[in-house]
Formats: C-alpha cells, sequence, structure tokens
C-alpha cells in the first residue's frame, strides 16, 4: 500500500511538472484605480465588481453611491440582475433535469403553460428549444406588449398569431416573454412557486445570502441601489426613483436580484466548484453551445476589435472564444431600466468576473475584457474607455 502511494505521488509530481504554465497576473491594485476612475465618471453612480481567481473570490468591492446623495456602495449592496435571470432559470431546469423530473427534450406542450407558438409550434418546441432561444419568431417577440402591461400568459398565449420567421430549432432569436414560459415549467414540475422552487435549489445551497426574485426581495434589502436612467421617469428627487416592474413579470427572463457576492458565489458554481450543487453533467448541459448567434458575434466584433469569436448561446448561457487561441469562455449581461449587469468567466481556469451597476452607461462593460486581458497575460487595452477611444497598449 505504502508503494502505491509512493508511485502516486511520484506521478503527480511528474504531471505537475510537465503541465502548461497557467500563471494569472490579475493586478489588482491597478484594477482598484481602474474602477475608482470610472466610478467618477458622470454616467456611473453606483458600481459593484467581484473577481473570481483560479476558484477564490478575490476582489469584491463597491464603487458610488446607491442613489445621489445617497450612501455607498458595498458588495452586500442589492441590485437587479436583468437578463442574467436567465441563467438561474436554466440552472434550476439543469437540476431538475438531474433529479430525473423532467428532460430538456421535453416538448413544451406536456407542462401547464400559456406558450402557445403559430402552426402549434408548442408541441414541437422542446426546454432545450425555449432556453437556447430557437423558437422561431421574432426576436424580443411582443416585449412592448409588456412594457404596456399586458399580463404576460396573455402575451404568451397571443404569440401564436405572429409569422414565424425559421422552423422551430433552426435559427436564434432572442426572447423575454416566451423565455418566461420556463417559469411555469418549473412551476408545474415542483408544485411550488418560482421563486420558491429556485431559492430552495439554487439560492441557499450556493450560499447566496441576498438573492431574490422580484421588486419586494430588491426593495427590502438593508442596501439597494436605485435606478438611474436618462428616461424621465429615473430623472427626480432621489426618494422618487421608480423601480419598473416590467420584467419582474418575467422572472424567468429578468427577475433575480442580488449582491456581487452572491453573483461571485454563483459564478464559482458554474466553474464547477460545488459539484454537491451542479454536476459535472448538469453544467455540460447548460454551457454546450447549441447555436451560432450572428448578431451578437457582429456587436462584440464592433465594440471589441474582434477579441470575441464564434458567439453562441447555450441554455441561458453565452459562450464565446476569447482571444487567441481562443480560450472558451462563459458569460452573460442583462440591461433593464435603470439597471445594467455582466458576468464572463473560464470555467477550465476557475476565473472571471461580475460585475453589477444601476445606470444604462456600457462602460463598465469593458471591465471584464480588462480582467480577463489581465487573467491571460494579454496586452493592455482600455476597454473602459477612461482615455478615449479604446487603443493597443503593453500589459
Amino acid at each position: 500500500m505504502r508503494f502505491q502511494h509512493i508511485v502516486l505521488a511520484s506521478l503527480s509530481a511528474i504531471l505537475a511538472f510537465s503541465a502548461p504554465a497557467t500563471a494569472q497576473s490579475i493586478d489588482y491594485e491597478r484594477l482598484d484605480a481602474r474602477l475608482s476612475r470610472l466610478a467618477a465618471d458622470q454616467d456611473i453612480v453606483g458600481l459593484s465588481v467581484a473577481v473570481i481567481d483560479q476558484g477564490e473570490i478575490a476582489f469584491s468591492k463597491g464603487y458610488g453611491v446607491t442613489e445621489a446623495g445617497g450612501p455607498p456602495v458595498t458588495d452586500e449592496t442589492v441590485f437587479r440582475w436583468a437578463s442574467l435571470s436567465k441563467g438561474v432559470a436554466a440552472t434550476e431546469v439543469a437540476i431538475l433535469a438531474s433529479q430525473a423530473r423532467l428532460n430538456i427534450t421535453d416538448p413544451v406542450s406536456k407542462f401547464a403553460t400559456t406558450l402557445r407558438l403559430p402552426n402549434g409550434g408548442e408541441a414541437k418546441a422542446t426546454l432545450e428549444d425555449v432556453l437556447s432561444h430557437r423558437l422561431g419568431i421574432l426576436p424580443n417577440a411582443y416585449d412592448t406588449r409588456l412594457e404596456d402591461g399586458w399580463e404576460a400568459a396573455d402575451i404568451r398565449t397571443s404569440l401564436r398569431s405572429l409569422k414565424s420567421i425559421c422552423p422551430v430549432g433552426d435559427c436564434h432569436t432572442y426572447q423575454n416573454v416566451a423565455y418566461d414560459s420556463i417559469a411555469e415549467v418549473i412551476e408545474d414540475v415542483t408544485q411550488s412557486r418560482y421563486a420558491d422552487a429556485v431559492e430552495a435549489s439554487v439560492f441557499k445551497p450556493i450560499g447566496m445570502v441576498t438573492a431574490s426574485i422580484g421588486r419586494a426581495g430588491l426593495e427590502s434589502a438593508p442596501s439597494w441601489a436605485k435606478p438611474h436612467s436618462k428616461r424621465s421617469r429615473d430623472l427626480g428627487p432621489p426618494d422618487k426613483k421608480i423601480v419598473n416592474d416590467d420584467y419582474y413579470r418575467v422572472p424567468a427572463a429578468g427577475g433575480v436580484n442580488g449582491s456581487i457576492r452572491d453573483l461571485a458565489l454563483y459564478a464559482r458554481a458554474h466553474m464547477g466548484l460545488l459539484p454537491e450543487v451542479l454536476s459535472d453533467s448538469a453544467l455540460d448541459m447548460l454551457q454546450a453551445p447549441r447555436i451560432y448567434t450572428r448578431r451578437e458575434q457582429s456587436s462584440m466584433s464592433r465594440r471589441y476589435s474582434g477579441t470575441v469569436r464564434d458567439a453562441r448561446y447555450a441554455l441561458g448561457w453565452r459562450v464565446y472564444k476569447y482571444g487567441e487561441p481562443g480560450y472558451r469562455v462563459v458569460g452573460h449581461r442583462g440591461a433593464v431600466e435603470g439597471y445594467r449587469s455582466y458576468i464572463l468567466f473560464d470555467p477550465e481556469r476557475d476565473t472571471g468576473v461580475v460585475i453589477l451597476w444601476n445606470s444604462s452607461s456600457r462602460k463598465p462593460n469593458g471591465i471584464g475584457f480588462e480582467v480577463m486581458d489581465m487573467a491571460y497575460n494579454l496586452p493592455f487595452r482600455d476597454w473602459m474607455e477612461l482615455d478615449g477611444e479604446v487603443t493597443a497598449g503593453s500589459h
């Protein structure tokens, strides 16, 4: 037995010596200084950032204020996660699938949902199609009706009156109202409220203490960021900031709130660091690319100079190739009125970044690229646009 231990120890030493170096060099002092500069921008109100470095939350900090004249943002300040909520819904489905309580190849019509598609497409569309936005209807179908106060269930039923733009499963067209049929599926399977199912299966097991679903969860937090945008309803005295309810009515698509600390814990789980919550098979299910997203690729190429390639959609997640030689990264972005959110990570290196802010500025998106560039030891680029246009430089 001791001989076996010696052999195994020797083999481990050889493998460790021969393994390719993956040293990372995230300069947290420099990152902090740049984030402080960004937070001073007049378009930034509050900002919260965390970095997971080789599996550990190495950096977690708030900048700015929760509202003009209000208290400072901390890493426990709660923001809306917007479309990062889609990954949460997909996570719940993956957990239920791992428990054999449903299958992602099940048709939507198997469950008690209000989703109706052109030509009875709900009988053909699978849960996988819903979670990867492959329903064959125009992008963001009838979001305007949601914003006009329609009930989400009524809108989902009315989708059957649309014309298909491709067969179910053949093209990617991003959805919110239709995507939220997943909340109905989860309620049908668990016989519980969607928020309760997610709390029990995702939030609590991961250790997320500020995460919630719905407006009440946001506004009851000890520290929460008020919405800020250039739209008229968000202008005026700090105590008159209005939280827009529209996308809380499609909770699987945009209903989650939480702090940056909880978002970092959530990211760690999706790196495979909590196998008792998310098994390898569940993560493979969630992160396997399903369809190429031409529109996303065009947008990323135009704004980020080819740093991100081969943009594809998985289940509630986006998957990209980053830099050279094309590191595989997983992420998503979110936006609702007065809030933005961002997550990007490399599941092989257990390294990534999460960002929350309460304004409509696009500049914080650049934080993710600056962090990942440092992680990969790539040349520095001013992705936050603190000095004007993005330019190449030395790391």
